[in-house]
């Protein structure tokens, strides 16, 4: 309790602690939403794969002396409609997805190393939230609002294209498109969540909230809004972990992650068990 009276002072949390909580709110309710499609659509692994692109294209950027955010996002983007057009290819969407990201992850850690970034690009790979900037909090709260509108907008074509492609296809529906939109918005929450988790936690970010939340319910509404409601308490509990022991944020919100994950199991094997029993 000392080391928190120390830190949460009136000017840390203002100009520190504040804008750090709206992001990182802001980041994981996205990721939360997003994650709930990308794990039924068994496509999890989009997430670490355009992560990796995305820290390969900030090594760049910083290296050119370019604006790091704003040329990732783009650069993800087109990254994401790559992979989602590989995937349908014979090369095979895992296959795609190692091969695109690695070789991104390779230019982006040459181009640091050779203009000795090292250190500059760190928090990147790592996460660090409490550095961020006013005007990265403001970038990543407005790109996470577009995010929520237009997820919400389409989230019955969304829904359709998660659980049955065929059907909805049948249905007249562009099934293309609406793969392609659950794509970019993956890439837009990936290179947001980089300042807040680091390129080697963010995919976690997505896809915990989302087994976490299925292990409990079964309507898609349902997951949805516990997938919510769980990403965002593990990450106001994970941010008061690290304040409170000294330790990395984005480590500390994926450990809290991976309890609830473990606890939602234990719940759900014992209601399991029950209903097993109550039928026999």
């Amino acid at each position: 309790m000392n080391n928190l009276s120390e830190i949460l002072t009136p000017e840390f949390i203002s100009g520190i602690l504040l804008p750090a909580l709206i992001a990182g709110i802001a980041v994981s309710l996205c990721s939360s939403l997003l994650g709930v499609s990308l794990v039924l659509k068994r496509c999890s692994m989009i997430g670490d794969g355009l992560s990796h692109v995305g820290y390969g294209t900030l090594c760049i950027a910083i290296a050119l002396g370019w604006a790091p955010m704003k040329v990732t996002v783009p650069v993800v983007i087109a990254a994401a409609y790559i992979l989602l057009r590989l995937s349908e290819s014979r090369l095979g969407g895992d296959t795609a997805i190692a091969l695109f990201s690695t070789s991104a992850l390779a230019l982006g850690i040459f181009a640091s190393s050779k203009a000795n970034l090292t250190t500059d690009v760190s928090h990147y790979m790592f996460g660090s939230i409490l550095a961020m900037t006013r005007s990265d909090v403001i970038f990543s709260v407005i790109l996470s609002i577009c995010v929520l509108l237009v997820y919400l907008l389409f989230y019955d074509k969304i829904f359709a294209v998660t659980f049955d492609e065929n059907f909805a296809r049948a249905t007249g529906l562009n099934v293309r498109f609406y793969n392609l939109l659950i794509a970019v918005l993956t890439a837009v929450t990936v290179v947001l969540g980089m300042m807040l988790m680091g390129a080697l936690l963010i995919s976690s970010l997505m896809i915990f909230p989302a087994v976490t939340a299925m292990r409990l319910c079964k309507r898609f509404r349902a997951v949805v809004m516990t997938a919510v409601a769980v990403s965002v308490s593990c990450f106001l509990l994970g941010l008061l972990f690290s304040l409170w022991f000294d330790t990395a944020v984005g480590a500390s919100v994926i450990l809290v992650n991976l309890v609830f994950f473990l606890l939602s199991s234990a719940v759900s094997f014992l209601l399991r068990k029950n209903s097993d029993r109550s039928t026999k």
